[in-house]
């Protein structure tokens, strides 16, 4: 299996992180705040320097307002590279 980070998967799911946190009107160290983070913990994860493990993937979706589940269903052709 080949390496995550920075594939065209993980991009996606970054994309979609900082699409919905922006559409929500959130900047990053509102979702900081709420997941009891530094600003710059965020900044990491958007600008693709660190995984997102599924456990952060449903804190985020959560702080930031969106159905984590249904979003990550959305992108599992691009995931799945079908």
């Amino acid at each position: 299996m080949q390496k995550t980070l920075r594939s065209e998967g993980h991009k996606a799911l970054v994309e979609l992180i900082i699409e919905k946190r922006k559409a929500a009107g959130l900047k990053q160290e509102d979702v900081a705040k709420a997941l009891g983070q530094r600003q710059p913990w965020i900044a990491h994860l958007e600008s693709e320097e660190r995984r997102i493990d599924v456990i952060e993937y449903v804190k985020l979706a959560d702080a930031i307002g969106f159905d984590a589940i249904e979003e990550l269903r959305k992108l599992l052709p691009v995931i799945l590279k079908k």
